[in-house]
């Protein structure tokens, strides 16, 4: 394999760990301490999510519309910083307000640099046609997950919630020296010759990218109700038995694997079969938890459900990316963008109904119909799929 697209893997897995392993997820992780140290309600706790949420929102709808081809490098530089400080000072106030405006900014940051950071790796990994290792650049965010649930625990015994945000963004400034190291530009002569190579493989018509942003939108809008509830369903549980945040640990260890699982499986049988068949059992894991909430349900819906969301994400992107090969983070950002605003809805729908109801029976059977209907979505552009 060529040492350039050994680097940017590297450096691509770095930046992703940063900007949301850590930078977005660990929020989850950590909650359960701020909550407990300063007694802030439930609904505080959703509005910072959310808050989240709509700054990535934001940040995957501008990073579309930026004229940044030649300048990504730099541009993913400046916001990896960003986003590393965003964590750290989390750990330096208890002002709620400042959280709303630190997380909105991380959320941004968030988005800024999984396009960014994508539309670079894949756009190498394409011009060195090693388009397979893809899953294992998107393996990242699993890693990140993972590490967060694994640490954040211990650093927490030690220096308590806010000075856990601050050892993360030390982390952090670790991985981004060698995401600085790794990730350097190509010469522009050869980027050239690289783009008509990339062209000649496109074999989805630019009209059916409608209909990948409707199911991706539609898939943002149903996992993210697991993603956010999940370990609040298995500690208000009277039938789970065990540790809550292990059932978020199992989340993140089922997705280290799954990228490079369903990136193989597209090669090797289509791209836009193999995500129908991911979103439909992505939906047959969300729904698992409203059939019973017991040990092994919860557990085979965080197994499912990590084993999942990221590979969607790899499959979907991959596949925009060979739809619109040229300016590839601007076609990655509407998609990422539809995605957004699904995720953002989708919380505050489910706990509303979660309250009114008493129950997220309803909620996670309503999220498990939404996945579904964006998998069907999908059913005409399984004409189009070229395997190898």
């Amino acid at each position: 394999m060529h040492k350039q697209t050994v680097r940017y893997l590297i450096g691509g897995i770095f930046a992703l760990v940063i900007a949301m392993g850590i930078g977005r997820f660990s929020y989850t992780v950590i909650l359960p301490y701020m909550q407990e140290a300063l007694e802030f309600s439930r609904s505080t706790a959703g509005y910072l999510a959310t808050s989240n949420y709509l700054g990535y929102l934001v940040g995957a709808w501008v990073a579309g519309r930026l004229p940044i081809g030649n300048k990504r490098i730099l541009f993913l530089q400046i916001t990896l910083v960003v986003s590393i400080l965003t964590t750290a000072f989390m750990g330096f106030t208890n002002a709620i307000i400042i959280w709303y405006i630190l997380r909105f900014i991380s959320g941004v940051m968030s988005a800024f640099i999984f396009v960014v950071i994508t539309s670079l790796v894949l756009d190498q990994l394409a011009s060195s046609s090693h388009m397979h290792l893809s899953g294992l650049f998107y393996s990242g965010v699993g890693i990140g997950i993972a590490l967060s649930a694994v640490i954040v625990s211990p650093i927490q015994a030690i220096f308590h919630w806010n000075g856990t945000w601050v050892v993360l963004a030390l982390f952090c400034i670790v991985m981004f020296v060698l995401v600085v190291l790794f990730i350097k530009p190509i010469p522009q002569s050869k980027q050239r010759v690289e783009s008509q190579k990339i062209i000649s493989q496109k074999t989805l018509p630019g009209s059916w990218m409608k209909w990948l942003i409707i199911a991706y939108s539609l898939e943002g809008l149903g996992y993210i109700v697991t993603g956010t509830f999940i370990v609040s369903i298995a500690q208000e549980s009277t039938s789970f038995h065990g540790d809550a945040a292990f059932v978020w640990f199992v989340v993140g260890v089922a997705a280290i694997p799954s990228c490079i699982v369903w990136s193989k499986l597209a090669q090797r049988y289509g791209y836009v079969k193999i995500l129908l068949i991911s979103m439909l059992l992505q939906a047959i894991g969300i729904v698992l938890p409203a059939l019973a909430t017991n040990s092994a349900t919860l557990y085979a819906s965080a197994f499912i459900f990590g084993a999942t969301f990221m590979g969607i994400t790899t499959v979907c992107t991959t596949l925009a990316r060979e739809i619109a090969p040229v300016n590839s983070h601007q076609m990655i950002g509407y998609l990422t963008a539809g995605y957004a605003l699904g995720q953002m809805i989708g919380p505050s729908i489910a706990g509303t109904l979660a309250n009114y109801t008493n129950s997220y029976q309803y909620a996670l059977v309503g999220a498990s119909f939404v996945v579904m209907l964006g998998g069907l979505c999908l059913i005409g552009g399984v004409k189009y799929d070229r395997s190898n």
